[in-house]
């Protein structure tokens, strides 16, 4: 892959090892916001589902998404301490910053709690936040991303683990490179996208380095 500019990340289950307590958080509120009863069985369906599916499979409507995903922002800040960075990520981080290529973080989760989980020195390694739930998805916080750090869509890369991160890139020009240990199983990115994603952080770094 030719050396990019700007290499935006997703966070939770991209970079941050929390996928697991997303489901656990999601299964606790599930009865507050009348969803289906959320099954842990069924998680190998809902990954291999795109978003506009998965809350359908959970009788969850548009309407109360903004309140869902306060109710699960404010559930991490409240357990932070238990959410870390996947082993690797703070070195693939220092490197790309190193290596002179801009890092952005793309993600629906909060400023705050990314800041928290990356911890003071990572922060400082990245050049915008774009973070938080928007009706329009992530495809206007790509553009500001960019935008912020003087890239282009031919000079950047988007790094995520779900479907709706490899449309949202898809829709603006952008590489997009998935990875296979989030919420999208790797056979559901590769129908969606045409490549298989990266299977660990070594295959990621060569990917982004080349090394």
């Amino acid at each position: 892959m030719t050396r990019c500019r700007l290499a935006m990340f997703d966070f939770d289950g991209t970079l941050a090892d929390s996928v697991g307590w997303l489901i656990g958080a999601l299964a606790a509120v599930s009865g507050r916001y009348g969803l289906e009863p959320f099954d842990p069985d069924t998680l190998d369906e809902l990954r291999g589902l795109d978003t506009g599916a998965i809350m359908a499979r959970l009788g969850l409507p548009l309407w109360k998404v903004p309140a869902l995903a306060r109710e699960m922002r404010r559930r991490m800040h409240e357990d932070i301490d238990s959410i870390a960075l996947f082993a690797g990520v703070p070195a693939l981080l220092n490197d790309l910053h190193a290596a002179g290529v801009g890092i952005a973080i793309v993600t629906s989760n909060s400023e705050e709690n990314v800041r928290r989980v990356l911890g003071n020195e990572l922060a400082a390694r990245i050049d915008a936040f774009e973070c938080g739930v928007s009706i329009f998805g992530k495809k206007p916080k790509l553009a500001a991303a960019m935008k912020r750090c003087g890239s282009t869509p031919t000079e950047s890369i988007y790094i995520g683990d779900e479907l709706r991160d490899a449309d949202a890139a898809a829709a603006l020009g952008i590489d997009f490179l998935g990875v296979g240990w989030g919420v999208a199983t790797p056979e559901a990115l590769q129908r969606r996208t045409g490549s298989m994603p990266c299977a660990d952080l070594h295959a990621l770094r060569a990917a982004l380095l080349g090394r």
